[in-house]
């Protein structure tokens, strides 16, 4: 019998173990009381997002070159409406003007209103590390945020993409108990 739990322990670390270490770590998050998945959804679903970039998580690579290969990445692992990331700053500012801020590598005292408003900063960073705060923007306001966190190697790194999955489940959750004049209350 002691036999078989180590043979079944061995092929439950062999299971899990890949599994843990291409998990991202999410921070804490927060949304404003105005925050509406249904508005996120009209202001996006078959139309271009812009994302601003701050800082670069991996130094050894341009920023050019890191913004242009996270691109298609952030895309097939982009939030449900049917929508395409871009970096591109539209012609004219739209009213209301959404917008994810990405800033990599953040000090630790920055906050989402001051980008939002766009004033960011970064701060050194931690080579391996893939470290994200994310914000959503409806014009100088943050309707959601949130950090973000994984070892990776670069942009096309697998933990990456996944990371920007579970960022953007919780960036742009649908979650009822986010909804505004639900009866909850998310103070």
């Amino acid at each position: 019998m002691g036999y078989a739990k180590k043979i079944a322990a061995a092929i439950a670390a062999f299971v899990i173990a890949p599994a843990i270490a291409c998990a991202a770590t999410i921070g804490g998050v927060w949304y404003a009381p105005q925050y509406d998945f249904a508005d996120f959804w009209t202001a996006t679903d078959n139309k271009t997002f812009q994302v601003v970039i701050e800082g670069n998580p991996f130094p050894n690579m341009p920023a050019d070159e890191m913004a242009q290969r996270l691109l298609p990445v952030m895309q097939i692992a982009k939030p449900r409406p049917n929508l395409t990331f871009t970096y591109d700053k539209p012609a004219e500012i739209p009213r209301p003007y959404y917008r994810l801020m990405l800033v990599f590598d953040y000090p630790n005292d920055l906050g989402a209103d001051s980008v939002c408003q766009g004033r960011q900063r970064t701060a050194r960073g931690t080579p391996g590390v893939f470290k994200v705060f994310a914000i959503y923007c409806r014009n100088d306001m943050t309707m959601s945020q949130t950090t973000a966190w994984t070892p990776a190697t670069g942009p096309d790194d697998p933990r990456v993409q996944e990371l920007f999955r579970e960022l953007f489940m919780v960036v742009f959750t649908d979650s009822m108990a986010v909804r505004p004049h639900n009866g909850f209350d998310r103070q």
